[in-house]
Parts: C-alpha cells; sequence; structure tokens
C-alpha cells in the first residue's frame, strides 16, 4: 500500500510574508561553509562521540517544549499515513530557501526514534548547500557524492549517532551538478529500505534547483516545509504543482516557525 495523500496548507501563510505575532523558532538555515580541504571518508564511530547539542533541535533539546510536541504530532501523521508500516523514503524540501527544511528533517527523525524499535537514517540530499552535519555539530566527511561515484561502500558512507536507531548519510562533497550523481540514487535507496524502516532526505529548495523533482520522483512521499506567516502562498503552490508535475506524491506541509500556534 502506498502513502496516502493529505494535501491541506497549514493556516498562516500570508501573500506578503509577514511575521506571526508572538514567539518564533530560529529555523534559518546555517550560513555556507569556505572552501574545505579534501574531505575524507566517516571515520567508524566518531558520530556516537559527539553529543546533539544544537538549540533548533527541540526534540533533544527541549523535550517537553510545544515545539517538540509539534514535530511528535508530525509524526504520529506521518504514521497514519502508512498504515501498513512498510520501509518509506520521504523527502522533506522547501518552496523557498530558508525556511527551516533541514532543522525539521532532523526534529522529524529524532521525533520517530522515540518509538520503540523504529530504526531511520536521514539523507542530506542537498549536494550544494549541504547541512545536516553543521547542525549535528559534526566534522564533514565524504558522503553521497562519493558513494554515488563509486568511491566509497554504503556501509563506510552511514555514520552512527549518539541517538539509538538514528543514523546519518552526509551529502560529501557539493558538486555544481547534483542530477549526475542523483540519477543512481534510487538504487541505493530501494537498499537503505530493507535496512531502515524510515529513510528521510533532506533536500534542496524546489524553486532553487532543478534536481528536487527527480528526488520527489524516487521517494514514497514529500513533505513541504512551510515557514508559517513568511512563506508567500504563491510559492507554495508553485512548489506543489511543480513536484506533483514531476512524479511527486506530496503528502502535505510541515509548518515551522509559530510555536504557539495549535
Amino acid at each position: 500500500m502506498s502513502f496516502s495523500a493529505e494535501k491541506t496548507l497549514k493556516r498562516g501563510l500570508s501573500e506578503e510574508g509577514e511575521d506571526p505575532p508572538g514567539k518564533t523558532l530560529n529555523m534559518s538555515l546555517l550560513g555556507s561553509r569556505p572552501p574545505e580541504e579534501k574531505l575524507q571518508p566517516p571515520v567508524p564511530g566518531e558520530g556516537r562521540e559527539i553529543p546533539i547539542r544544537a538549540e533548533e533541535l527541540v526534540v533533544i533539546r527541549s523535550p517537553h517544549s510545544s515545539a517538540a510536541e509539534q514535530f511528535r504530532r508530525m509524526r504520529n501523521s506521518v504514521q497514519a499515513l502508512n498504515p501498513d508500516g512498510a520501509s518509506r523514503s520521504i523527502l522533506m524540501t522547501s518552496a523557498a530557501e530558508r525556511e527551516g527544511k533541514t532543522i525539521a528533517t532532523l526534529n522529524l527523525a529524532l521525533a520517530m526514534v522515540e518509538l520503540p524499535q523504529l530504526r531511520l537514517l536521514v539523507i542530506d540530499s542537498d549536494l550544494k548547500q549541504p547541512a545536516v552535519e553543521d547542525y549535528l555539530g559534526w566534522p564533514r566527511r565524504q558522503g553521497v557524492s562519493e558513494l554515488l561515484s563509486g568511491r566509497i561502500s554504503l556501509d563506510q558512507a552511514i555514520r552512527s549517532t549518539s541517538v539509538d536507531r538514528l543514523d546519518i548519510l552526509g551529502a560529501g562533497e557539493p558538486t555544481p551538478n547534483p542530477s549526475i550523481h542523483l540519477e543512481r540514487l534510487e538504487t541505493v535507496l530501494n537498499t537503505l529500505k530493507r535496512r531502515y524502516d524510515y529513510v528521510l532526505l533532506d533536500g534542496p529548495a524546489v524553486l532553487r534547483a532543478s534536481h528536487p523533482g527527480l528526488l520527489g520522483s524516487i521517494s514514497d512521499g514529500i513533505l513541504l516545509v512551510v515557514r508559517l506567516g513568511v512563506t508567500p502562498k504563491q510559492q507554495v503552490e508553485e512548489a506543489f504543482t511543480l513536484l506533483e508535475n514531476l512524479g511527486g506524491n506530496v503528502l502535505g506541509t510541515c509548518a515551522t516557525g509559530a510555536v504557539g500556534a495549535r
């Protein structure tokens, strides 16, 4: 049974992009890093030794907060859309940049592995501006780019975290033409779904790059991250249409930004 689609936009989107009243979470992406030396292969066990400290990862840093509960409700919605419990891959993307999609991806992952026995992998599939390892406080290592080009194996590329049953596959070396590598990702995803209950792909913004459509077409479902009161409604609708026209199964939206929103 495939994911059933639930395509209701959250309230709070504005035409002008005004901030909603009340307290908001800092959902902005980290700035891009300066050029670095050539990335090295992942170090076995390295991630397990680095505690997750980013304040934005509220599920682990502020587990009793209303923001953390929002991600648990999102987790429950995802589970409800998958009644047969089959392994699934979900692309997390946004219409534009700085919507908080990487933070949303990691918080959803942390909420999901609170469920007993559930195993989850996060893939940083934004090969131009990767950010997952930054938020985890990890040094960047080789990852998706090197895996898909045959330079490292899948077992070498996957990195364990300090959280049980949560693993990470980093982006690796940024590349100006990600589609060259990502065309091979479907085979890798099929392999990973035999190892994990869920695979979350942190993808680039739909209206910034060409390859989110490719990622969406090979994923079982798509969650569109929308920052309440900031993302123009027109951009959200344009992203929905683009993803669906390219064969993506848009499950719905993941609203970020307003902590007190219900």
